[in-house]
């Protein structure tokens, strides 16, 4: 399992079944180096549109495609496609349920050195509030590859979010995900971490520090934001002492608030505590310093662990 990033291994993928489904459009906002397709662009450049630095363009160039028949990707910067392009995706792909997949990249706080306006912590928020919209969040390379042919074989809108960097890896080759379904990537019985994207990683660590203290710590991999997994949510409130979410996104309206709903709707509701970014603007700096100064880091998540069940 080596570290590499997830839109790598989109791009790559998405690159070798193009070969195969001629279906497939990809687009880009100026953005192919951003989202790494330019290898899409030199093998099939009649079947990649180049926008230029108009993401709502973009999103209604790929829903007209869609509606021929086309299997379309509309790739750009998270923080402009689930912003600038928002009514587009509102209207012209999740509305009239167009076969667009809307890859946002550098999310979060990748570009973070920018400064906010080029972070991305509000498209949990957005995307999960339109109907018909699928919202996907990959850890790491191997389920970027696996998500990347589930929207190629599905019909219908998507948005996935991938970060910048190289990742740790999670998953072997192989390794099997089902969408709306959540992935147990560590057993525990006494609290349940739920991350998703690049924070998946921070929880196992944690989950590695709690068991040296003798607490078994379940994870649970919710790369579906929406639909997203009620069932394992509620089995991990009667089964686990408390619940923690992690995420890559603003406190409010994103992973931890979806699972707070039905823990609180829940037969047995348990202890939470939502771990994100918070309501403010935030500082300026890579990735991995805002990830320490905000808490989004396994000492904090075991801090929290502890002092929900007051070890």
């Amino acid at each position: 399992m080596s570290k590499v990033s997830c839109r790598k291994a989109f791009s790559a993928r998405l690159t070798e079944l193009a070969r195969e489904d001629q279906s497939i459009f990809v687009l880009a906002t100026d953005s192919r180096g951003s989202v790494t397709i330019g290898g899409f662009a030199a093998e099939h450049p009649d079947r990649f549109i180049e926008c230029g630095i108009a993401e709502q363009n973009a999103v209604a160039i790929a829903a007209g495609l869609a509606k021929s028949g086309k299997t379309v990707f509309v790739t750009g910067p998270a923080c402009f496609l689930a912003a600038r392009a928002f009514e587009q995706v509102k209207i012209d792909v999740a509305y009239n349920k167009t076969n667009v997949k809307v890859i946002g990249v550098s999310s979060g706080v990748s570009y973070g050195p920018l400064g906010g306006t080029h972070t991305s912590t509000h498209d949990y928020a957005g995307m999960r509030a339109l109907p018909n919209l699928t919202v996907l969040a990959p850890s790491d390379n191997v389920q970027a590859a696996s998500l990347t042919e589930y929207l190629v074989r599905t019909n219908g809108p998507a948005y996935m979010r991938m970060g910048r960097g190289d990742v740790e890896g999670i998953y072997r080759d192989g390794e099997q995900f089902n969408v709306g379904v959540a992935k147990e990537v560590n057993k525990g019985s006494d609290i349940t971490i739920i991350a998703c994207g690049e924070t998946v990683w921070h929880a196992l660590q944690a989950a590695g520090k709690l068991e040296k203290d003798a607490i078994s710590a379940r994870v649970l991999d919710m790369f579906t934001i929406k639909p997203l997994d009620e069932a394992a949510v509620r089995q991990a409130a009667r089964e686990t002492r408390a619940i923690i979410t992690l995420e890559e996104h603003s406190l409010f309206g994103g992973l931890g608030e979806a699972v707070a709903h039905i823990v609180v709707t829940s037969a047995t509701p348990v202890p939470m505590r939502i771990i994100g970014f918070p309501d403010e603007e935030l500082l300026v700096g890579r990735s991995a310093e805002l990830f320490a100064h905000y808490g989004l880091s396994a000492d904090n998540v075991v801090a929290a662990a502890k002092d929900l069940l007051e070890v």
